[in-house]
């Protein structure tokens, strides 16, 4: 990567740390203040469904307006929801709060994804864009290693309303390295053409058309909804397993946190060091998160539940780089941003899904049986949609024999 992208890695780093810290506290202060695992589940859901809801919408506005400015907004506006979601939880009290203003700020946070998505290209147009998804990733991975451990380091020494303050001064940062990456990279977004006349529902109309009609497209959104199933029963459930049914401390929980993601910052420096087939870490990513939901559910000892976590959480990275580089080889230029938001939007519906099954089911059986019974159902969907795509290419093989 050249020097002067420094300050935008680092922008992706700093939001990433916010944000995680904000992901981090949710679920630990209700488990601990409520003692329900399905508390926990329904916070989750709660914190994530409006983040995954909003994303069609601000795909299309990254095609009308430049994705730069939408990404400064979202990281601006997420730091003031901070302050403000602390102001009224002094002024009125209640852990409503803390769920209110993760959730609009996951809403900001689905908008500076999406103007990312339609950037990175643009930035990186003359390099391997596998690559650039990996440095990306890691810078994710940064945060999310870091995260924790500044949530858990904060949570020791101040209240949860002080961290989530100092949370906003971190998105503030974050939008100050943006800004200081833009003019000394000279970079301009590409200007968005005009809007076509029609109404206001043609971009969610045309998105879906290339959902369904576009080659190979369908089969990517399958296999990352999928594997969002694990991952959402594990974000939702990782709190209250750990300091909860296996009886870990907090620290612990921050600890198994940052130990998957530096599994995961590893992951991805090999994958951007190395041109591995795109096929490849599709097929070795989805396999080690089904095998660690199994092992994660199962397992009765706090270990078992570390590697299962350590698989999902570990190859979770590079299942999204595969996902990624293969939806914008398929993804026309002009529509990109409108139909990576409704992407995006199926892919990770089964993520709130997973938190409300939590919620639902958590009284009635255990905990672990249900992470199980959704990796299997990860599973399934991905042996389903294999074999429909081997089917489908041997009646093309077939078609073109005669």
């Amino acid at each position: 990567m050249r020097v002067n992208h420094q300050a935008f890695f680092c922008s992706l780093f700093v939001a990433r740390l916010a944000d995680q810290v904000l992901l981090f506290l949710v679920p630990l202060v209700v488990f601990q203040t409520t003692h329900q695992v399905s508390w926990s589940g329904l916070a989750f859901f709660i914190e994530t469904l409006p983040r995954y809801l909003v994303f069609p919408f601000f795909g299309a506005l990254c095609d009308r307006i430049s994705p730069l400015r939408l990404m400064r907004i979202s990281q601006t506006v997420r730091a003031f929801v901070c302050f403000g979601g602390v102001l009224a939880y002094v002024l009125f009290g209640g852990i409503g709060w803390l769920i209110a203003l993760s959730a609009l700020c996951g809403v900001l946070t689905s908008q500076g994804l999406v103007a990312r998505e339609v950037m990175l290209p643009q930035i990186f147009s003359t390099q391997q864009f596998q690559r650039v998804l990996a440095y990306s990733q890691l810078a994710d991975q940064l945060g999310f290693v870091l995260g924790p451990m500044l949530a858990a380091l904060l949570l020791g020494w101040w209240r949860w309303e002080w961290v989530v303050g100092a949370t906003g001064v971190l998105f503030l940062l974050a939008d100050a390295a943006l800004l200081l990456w833009a003019r000394s990279s000279g970079f301009r977004a590409g200007v968005p053409p005009p809007a076509k006349p029609g109404h206001w529902t043609m971009p969610l109309r045309i998105a879906l058309r290339h959902v369904l009609l576009l080659p190979g497209l369908k089969r990517v959104v399958l296999l990352a909804a999928a594997e969002n199933l694990v991952i959402g029963v594990t974000l939702a459930t990782s709190a209250a397993m750990v300091t909860g049914i296996h009886a870990q401390s907090s620290r612990y929980y921050a600890g198994l946190q940052t130990a998957g993601a530096v599994a995961t910052v590893l992951i991805l420096l090999t994958i951007a060091r190395n041109a591995w087939p795109a096929r490849t870490l599709g097929l070795l990513a989805f396999v080690s998160i089904c095998a660690g939901g199994v092992i994660a559910g199962a397992s009765a000892a706090p270990w078992g539940y570390a590697v299962g976590f350590l698989l999902i959480v570990g190859f979770d990275k590079m299942f999204n780089v595969y996902i990624r580089s293969a939806r914008q080889k398929i993804i026309p230029p002009e529509d990109y941003g409108k139909t990576t938001g409704v992407v995006i939007l199926l892919n990770n519906m089964t993520q709130p899904l997973a938190g409300l099954l939590v919620g639902i089911f958590s009284a009635r059986a255990q905990t672990g049986l249900l992470i199980v019974a959704l990796s299997l159902a990860m599973g399934c969907i991905g042996a389903t949609v294999s074999i429909g795509s081997a089917l489908s290419r041997r009646r093309r093989a077939l078609a073109l024999g005669e």
